[in-house]
């Protein structure tokens, strides 16, 4: 299938993106999108100090050429988060220009900040990317810092996307390689809705699998041409990330693009950690919560879970009340010190629940094990894409130690509701044979 018959089939399946334009020099047709899909209204351009001479005076200059009435706010801050006061900001604005529609120009925190603003208005908005760093696009959903916690706030995806692809090259190759790393994540999150489809708690929606995962290992199969700048690899990744946002909105969930490998991430986030004194991108904590996970799958192909004793695990499984305590522990003097309690409040199954589950699991893991090989790459092979294509590929890099990477993993598992491979695990009473060994002698995180 060619690149525009995956995209007309994409946006067929979109419940929410009708226009995706992408190709070199595509912001030149912006202003007749703008017209196409916003007949009458102003046009008020979002940018920040660095994409707004990428592109966001490009696009002002069109707009007013094509008689379009556009204003603009840039925001000043060198470095900044999709936190809750941004998203305010945007909204003050929209307040300011009722009669106005936002241009989101930049990467996926700005687009975060206009997709959750025009949700709260009640109307659509238009996305100009500058890089290829997220899948956040054109995703459903808007990933905000609220209250200490990474939240994901329901909201629709753009009306329409036009992603020029001159711009999108041109990008720092570390946004780039972050993109890239946001990608190979749906290799291992992919995996685990395999698993949550296996037990029963998320069938595997087939439109927003399909439109992605068929052609995912074409998507990630250069990364020495993406970390070059070839246009066309960055095209690819760009697509690849934009099916992937059309994939959550068919779902209408972000579980066709995360699970495990972004919570990392979210800890990180929630923390405010920094590196050499900067906030690390959302794709580099990816990188390395995605390798990890890979090392997970290739410790869980080691067990012979034919062989599970089902009822010694259902024995020892903890009552509810048990399971929350060990979430206050766990979360104790984190900022968000409920989260693992409620999360884990969702997901807890009884007994029962946790029997039939292992017993499936134990007659049918030949299969099952075949169907996840066939889908998750393994440790080596992610980590040799991820440092061809200029992504971390340690978490050194990021400035985590593998202690804390270690220390990460109770967190992981409890801090949301989706169901994930470690929950398996914890039910099947394999946790640590699939965690431990990444950290001991000879392990993938020796620590």
């Amino acid at each position: 299938m060619t690149s525009k018959e995956r995209i007309a089939y994409a946006l067929s399946i979109s419940t929410d993106t009708k226009v995706f334009e992408m190709g070199r020099g595509a912001s030149e047709k912006a202003p007749a999108v703008f017209k196409q899909c916003f007949p009458g209204r102003k046009a008020l351009i979002v940018a920040d100090v660095h994409t707004w001479p990428a592109l966001g005076e490009k696009v002002f200059e069109l707009f007013r050429e094509a008689g379009i009435p556009v204003e603009k706010h840039i925001i000043q801050e060198e470095e900044f988060h999709a936190e809750w006061k941004y998203v305010e900001l945007v909204d003050s604005l929209l307040d300011a220009h009722p009669d106005a529609i936002l241009v989101s120009v930049g990467s996926g925190v700005i687009n975060d900040l206009c997709k959750l603003s025009s949700h709260h208005h009640n109307q659509s908005y238009l996305t100009l990317p500058t890089a290829a760093s997220v899948d956040g696009y054109s995703s459903f959903g808007a990933s905000i810092t609220f209250e200490g916690a990474k939240q994901t706030f329901s909201c629709p995806a753009p009306l329409a996307i036009v992603a020029d692809i001159d711009v999108i090259a041109a990008a720092p190759k570390e946004m780039t390689a972050a993109g890239y790393a946001d990608l190979a994540a749906k290799v291992p999150a992919g995996a685990e809705w395999m698993v949550a489809d296996f037990v029963g708690t998320a069938p595997i929606h087939p439109e927003a699998w399909h439109v992605l995962q068929d052609y995912l290992d074409d998507f990630l199969a250069n990364p020495e041409a993406v970390a070059a700048g070839d246009p066309d690899a960055i095209a690819d990744i760009f697509e690849g990330l934009t099916l992937s946002g059309i994939a959550m909105q068919a779902a209408r969930s972000s579980r066709p693009a995360s699970c495990c490998d972004h919570l990392f991430s979210h800890i990180l986030d929630m923390t405010e950690h920094r590196y050499r004194g900067k906030l690390q991108s959302h794709g580099f904590q990816v990188a390395i919560g995605t390798l990890t996970m890979c090392a997970v799958f290739d410790e869980l192909f080691k067990q012979d879970l034919s062989a599970l004793d089902v009822e010694k695990a259902v024995a020892a499984w903890p009552t509810l009340e048990q399971e929350q305590q060990r979430a206050l522990k766990e979360f104790e003097g984190f900022p968000v010190p409920r989260l693992g309690y409620d999360e884990i409040t969702k997901k807890y199954a009884p007994a029962e629940t946790v029997r039939e589950q292992l017993t499936k699991l134990k007659a049918e893991w030949p299969s099952l094990k075949a169907k996840l090989q066939g889908q998750v790459y393994s440790y080596e092979k992610m980590k040799r894409l991820l440092k061809a294509s200029g992504a971390p590929y340690e978490p050194e890099q990021i400035g985590v130690s593998r202690a804390q990477l270690k220390a990460m993993f109770p967190k992981v598992q409890l801090m949301r509701f989706r169901y994930n491979v470690l929950d398996l695990a914890k039910r099947g009473g394999f946790y640590d044979a699939i965690v431990e060994p990444l950290f001991a002698p000879g392990g993938c995180f020796e620590v």
